[in-house]
């Protein structure tokens, strides 16, 4: 959200501060570990900062459910409350750091974050970073997000920064040097649609560059996606940064250069202000070789200091200097959060078991690698839990009868550790013993994230040590509600045949346990909806490499999948009542409140697609008209044919 001192007060001042560097301090300034100036009263600042579902790795902070895990919520007011409280503690850290005279990493205020690339196949391990497969959804849920973030006051609260730009979604492995090649149509209505409307209507930050190559061009060193596109044709006005190694990508895996004096020079020339890792430590020496000129460098540092002034870095007078410390992890935070991660899973299948009668007398066998597991409250990028509640002990607080507990088995290793609780016969035992089985499995940020980490899936199937341990299960005949954990669709189709009740359960942050407990026991209705399409088989997509839409989500999928895109059940039933093309009249018919979400579609060159879609709160009983409509998403068209 723009501050209400106009852009070019900050950047008056930036240039005045600029013009009185030499050409070595300007360069300095352009690497994310900026070095203090102290005749100019310049602090050291680092830039790399991420807020992904919560300040990371900052320490303690409230860690949110993930972001793919929010995309299913629908709920674009919640998200601008989690946003809101993540910039409060982003705040808050910083107030605190910078009475120690400089920032360290994941101290500052500009934030990496959202990732709004679309998840466009089940494999790409870094998917549950995105808002899912759509770009609408995408788009409302991340414009959202940016405003909670950047605030709405005198000076920017925090900065947002819009990743990857453009045309990102794995393989991870060879992101490095990869090039995609979608289609203009693809590339314009798929791939750089959310970029454009959240531009538009959030006035984010930044923006952060890719790995990738977009059609022959590093996507950190393309004038034409960066300066031509961005800048000139969609008026962005703020500043580029790599990502992490980017630069240096450029001659050593996209061998676009010779080395790595021409990769600084290219990547400064085609308009990337700002470098995370080591590649603009030759731009001294591009300089002096006439690779780049002053101009040009000065651009870039007005560009940053501009960025630093509208914070109110260099001000007395920020609004936000006044949070305190004890706004992290606070009372009204876990709140937002326990509310998030109940509208973050999603039910799949019912046949009348849920919500559990809460007796005294009902046994429950919870079981499953993921029960009391604390890494799948987390997904990737976060921050350190204050205080968290695994979904085994979120059930353990909320039942009022006997809880039995059995690991059953390794999260991927099929070979059992006894000493671990790794055993499927004590699963087994305990089944028997019990009413119903809650059973927890799915995958973890373990086998699922970023290059170096997790990395890409391979398969939909659950690894084979749960597949073993969920046939010892189903033998027993007792009634099984399926706790799917998981950053990504995997093959539910066995458990939509064969379970009582399945739930996709995202990620769900430190209020994991409590808010899927609210869920089982009814305390609160489902409300989530899938962000992406669940498919039976990898058979079902195309290849993961091929960047062309066709075969690819509910949008251009042709297939029958396990369970669609925008696919979710409640307790209550909800009648809707089409009015018109845009007017719904919503009735909730049944006994509890109820939040539920209107989908509305359109056809848009022979494909259906979200075009609007709206969250509502309904008292047992009550009837509702609700206008499902969003006209700057019909109206925004830009041209992205920038290689033409």
């Amino acid at each position: 959200m723009k501050s209400s001192l106009d852009r070019n007060y900050f950047k008056k001042q930036a240039e005045e501060l600029v013009a009185k560097m030499t050409i070595e301090e300007k360069i300095s300034q352009l690497v994310y570990t900026a070095p203090a100036i102290p005749r100019l009263g310049i602090p050291a600042y680092n830039w790399w900062n991420e807020a992904l579902h919560g300040v990371a790795r900052a320490g303690t902070a409230t860690v949110f459910p993930q972001a793919i895990g929010m995309a299913a919520s629908f709920n674009t007011g919640l998200m601008l409350q989690v946003a809101s409280a993540i910039s409060d503690e982003a705040r808050a850290n910083y107030n605190q750091y910078r009475k120690y005279g400089e920032t360290q990493q994941y101290q500052g205020l500009n934030f990496w974050s959202p990732n709004i690339n679309l998840f466009r196949d089940p494999r790409w391990g870094r998917g549950h970073e995105t808002y899912g497969e759509d770009p609408y959804l995408t788009s409302r849920m991340a414009i959202s997000f940016v405003k909670g973030l950047q605030g709405d006051g005198k000076y920017r609260k925090v900065d947002a920064t819009l990743k990857h730009f453009a045309v990102h979604s794995g393989p991870e492995k060879i992101r490095a040097g990869f090039n995609a090649e979608p289609t203009p149509q693809d590339l314009r209505d798929t791939y750089l649609r959310a970029f454009h409307y959240v531009l538009k209507q959030a006035d984010p930050s930044a923006f952060m560059g890719a790995y990738n190559r977009l059609l022959g061009e590093p996507c950190c060193g393309s004038p034409r996606l960066i300066e031509q596109t961005l800048r000139r044709k969609w008026g962005f006005e703020g500043y580029y940064v790599s990502d992490c190694g980017a630069i240096c990508n450029m001659d050593s895996a996209h061998h676009v250069t010779s080395n790595r004096v021409e990769s600084a020079a290219l990547g400064l020339n085609s308009g990337c202000d700002l470098n995370c890792g080591s590649g603009y430590a030759s731009l001294e020496a591009a300089y002096k070789e006439g690779l780049v000129s002053e101009e040009t460098i000065t651009k870039s540092c007005v560009r940053l200091f501009t960025a630093r002034y509208a914070l109110g870095m260099f001000a007395d007078d920020c609004e936000y200097d006044r949070i305190p410390y004890d706004t992290v992890c606070s009372d009204e935070n876990r709140a937002i959060n326990r509310e998030m991660a109940q509208e973050s899973m999603v039910l799949l299948k019912n046949d009348g078991i849920l919500p559990l009668s809460n007796r005294a007398d009902l046994k429950i066998a919870v079981i499953g690698p993921n029960a009391d597991a604390v890494n799948v409250l987390l997904g990737n990028y976060a921050g350190t839990m204050d205080r968290y509640t695994t979904l085994l002990r979120g059930i353990q607080e909320a039942a009022a009868g006997r809880v039995y507990y059995q690991k059953g088995c390794n999260i991927s290793n099929p070979n059992p550790s006894p000493d671990d609780g790794e055993n499927p016969r004590s699963a087994q035992m305990v089944a028997k013993l019990a009413d119903v089985v809650i059973l927890c499995m799915g995958l973890n940020p373990k086998i699922e994230g970023e290059d170096g980490d997790a990395g890409d899936k391979t398969t939909l199937e659950m690894p084979a040590s749960q597949w073993d341990l969920y046939t010892k299960i189903k033998e027993t005949g007792k009634p099984i509600v399926y706790v799917n954990v998981s950053g990504s669709a995997l093959n539910l189709s066995d458990m939509k045949e064969n379970c009582a009740a399945v739930l996709q359960c995202f990620y769900p942050g430190a209020e994991g346990g409590h808010a899927l407990a609210d869920l089982l026991f009814g305390a609160v209705s489902p409300s989530g909806r899938l962000p992406v399409t669940f498919y039976r088989s990898l058979d079902d997509v195309p290849p993961f490499a091929d960047y062309s839409m066709e075969g690819r989500t509910y949008r251009y999928f042709k297939g029958e999948p396990v369970y669609p895109f925008g696919y979710g059940l409640t307790y209550n039933p909800v009648r809707e009542e089409w009015l018109d093309e845009q007017t719904v009249l919503l009735t909730n018919e049944g006994k509890t409140e109820q939040k539920w979400t209107v989908l509305r579609y359109t056809e848009r060159k022979g494909v259906r697609e979200l075009c609007a879609f709206e969250k509502v709160l309904l008292a047992p009983g009550e009837s509702r008209k609700v206008t499902v409509r969003d006209d700057e998403w019909a109206a925004d068209t830009f041209d992205s044919a920038y290689f033409g």
